[in-house]
């Protein structure tokens, strides 16, 4: 046996001649044919679907799915065109309304004709390349119904009719709308275009072409620029009631291009309330709605910025060259500032910050602010009268602040070297004449500047505070060193180093005696404790303070540059004086001085100045 070879056996099914009844085919699809006649006669109550199904399971299964497939296509189209002539029957507001609910009907048909097919639908269709049961039903209501010579265009027509009643203020049946508009939208994106979307889009873009061309005549730009917004936000709500969220795109651009870029010339600069009328006022509101409405059209955005860069140019040029405006620097830097601020407002609330209008007003700033060549001196004549004078009732943020904006203006100078200048030359006299707001301010723009031009730019600055520090501790061990002086302190030095502050030209000045008598103390004990140094006196940069009594016992406290001091304290031993000298042109002058009547007093105090050079 185990060498016997193995056979394989099958096992196959008796063959024997299957007979089919002639007329099998034609008497299975007149039942089903029934079935679908009752199914579109609102009868299908009746209708048994399991042995509607086993049947035209049974016809695709003996071969005749062609003949089941057919018949089908031909049912429905005679019911379609039944249908057909129901909708084109109705009469004015009832030809949508019927419209959708024959709609409505074949969609319930075609799903119960669908589940009966569902064999022919899985097996027969997909072997054959034909249009699925579905599709097809979708497409024979397109070709039967929507798009029939007496009612395509009587749809779109009353579809076009009743979007512009709505435009025009009256109230239409969205929901009707909304269901027809997707009916052409389930039969395909081509029907949905071609037979609504693209006619909808040209008779927008003639209703607006009229309608922007009315409003720009009656209208100022503040008020078309609210009727062009609107009719925005009007489109759009439309797309998300009823019309294909694709569509959005399109009609607002129809919207943009026949409202905003067709007039924007026209619009910016209208009489009285154009873009430039908007800026003066300070107009937020029309200002952001025409950023926000110009923005969404190409080129708009850059059409409002030069027309404010323009106007920002022209305002900054008569505001920096304006001789009347000359006449008080403070007040020339105080409406640069106040309007820098004014047009920050306006990019940060009406323009979303906008970076490249920021950039534009940068640049107008300067542009204008070089045209004066002193913007330099009057920006630190500004700063020295906010820190000589001081900032009552302002806190050190609100000083900070002012800092800030001053260091804004900075940025746009070019002549930077001229700022240094005369700051070098006001800080000086703030600090040598102790009259400045707060050490911790002036350090805290010489910190801005060093920030925003290095160590080199401000290291002669930083060297006038520690003069000044230094000094401090030279005069506290000047009076320790000398108790007979006691604690008035009489004399105060200031030791600069050369080079750190500014150089003036000084003139001989004979001190008063009790004066020189306490200079040449410190000059003797300055040099007896630093070697290899001299003394120079800058009295032109040096104070004094004189307690005077004046007639009827008044008493006063002067404080007079050191020059002042000089002439002042001779009337202690003189009620006139006179002097002669050779003035320019080497012509002789007299001068006669009269002590003012019973003024008579003593110097008490003098700060004096002198330069520490290394030998």
């Amino acid at each position: 046996m185990s060498n016997q070879k193995k056979r394989n056996f099958q096992i196959e099914a008796f063959k024997h001649r299957v007979v089919v009844d002639p007329k099998y085919a034609e008497k299975t699809w007149k039942i089903l044919e029934h079935a679908i006649h009752e199914i579109y006669n609102h009868n299908a109550s009746g209708l048994s679907f399991e042995e509607l199904y086993r049947n035209a399971y049974n016809m695709v299964l003996h071969k005749f799915g062609e003949k089941l497939y057919s018949g089908l296509v031909s049912t429905m189209t005679l019911h379609l065109k039944e249908i057909s002539k129901s909708i084109e029957a109705a009469q004015g507001g009832s030809f949508l309304e019927e419209l959708n609910r024959k709609w409505n009907d074949h969609n319930k048909a075609l799903q119960m004709i669908r589940d009966i097919l569902m064999y022919m639908d899985r097996t027969y269709i997909p072997s054959t390349h034909k249009t699925p049961v579905h599709e097809l039903g979708l497409n024979l209501w397109r070709d039967n119904i929507v798009r029939s010579n007496k009612i395509q265009t009587r749809l779109l027509n009353t579809l076009l009719e009743l979007v512009h009643r709505e435009r025009t203020g009256e109230v239409i049946n969205r929901g009707l709308m909304r269901n027809i508009i997707k009916m052409l939208m389930d039969l395909g994106p081509s029907v949905y275009q071609e037979d609504f979307e693209k006619p909808f889009l040209e008779v927008s873009a003639e209703f607006y072409k009229v309608e922007s061309q009315k409003f720009i005549e009656c209208c100022d730009c503040g008020e078309y620029l609210k009727k062009a917004e609107r009719r925005l936000n009007e489109e759009m709500e439309r797309v998300t009631h009823y019309l294909d969220a694709k569509s959005e795109a399109k009609i607002t651009n129809v919207v943009e291009k026949e409202m905003i870029a067709n007039h924007m010339p026209r619009l910016v600069h209208m009489d009285n309330s154009g873009l430039v009328n908007m800026l003066l006022d300070d107009k937020y509101e029309d200002l952001g709605r025409m950023y926000n409405l110009f923005r969404r059209v190409p080129s708009g955005l850059l059409t409002i910025r030069e027309v404010m860069t323009s106007h920002l140019r022209e305002t900054g040029k008569q505001l920096v060259t304006d001789p009347e405006r000359l006449k008080d620097p403070v007040e020339f830097v105080q409406r640069l500032l106040d309007e820098k601020d004014k047009y920050d407002n306006i990019i940060s609330s009406a323009f979303n910050n906008d970076k490249t209008f920021q950039n534009a007003l940068n640049s107008s700033f300067e542009y204008f602010i070089n045209l004066n060549p002193r913007s330099p001196e009057f920006i630190s004549l500004f700063v020295d009268d906010k820190l000589r004078k001081g900032l009552k009732g302002v806190s050190e943020e609100d000083v900070e602040t002012i800092l800030d904006k001053v260091m804004m203006l900075f940025r746009y100078l070019q002549e930077k070297d001229v700022f240094e200048k005369y700051y070098k030359q006001h800080l000086a006299k703030r600090l040598l004449s102790g009259k400045t707001v707060s050490d911790d301010a002036e350090r805290s723009l010489i910190v801005k500047l060093k920030t925003e031009c290095g160590y080199q730019f401000t290291s002669k600055l930083e060297g006038m505070f520690t003069d000044m520090k230094t000094s401090q501790d030279t005069m506290h061990e000047f009076y320790a060193s000398h108790p007979e002086l006691g604690d008035s302190r009489t004399l105060v030095v200031q030791v600069l180093t050369t080079g750190s502050w500014p150089t003036q030209p000084s003139v001989t000045c004979n001190l008063p005696a009790e004066m020189s008598a306490l200079c040449e103390k410190f000059r003797s004990y300055y040099l007896g404790t630093h070697t290899g140094r001299r003394l120079s006196w800058q009295t032109n940069m040096g104070s004094a303070d004189i307690k005077a009594t004046f007639g009827k016992g008044q008493k006063h406290e002067l404080n007079v540059s050191t020059y002042q001091m000089c002439v002042l304290m001779l009337f202690n031993n003189a009620d006139r004086l006179s002097y002669q000298g050779n003035r320019a042109g080497n012509r002789d002058s007299c001068f006669r001085l009269e002590k003012v009547p019973a003024i008579s007093g003593l110097c008490e105090g003098e700060e004096c100045s002198s330069e520490r050079t290394y030998e």
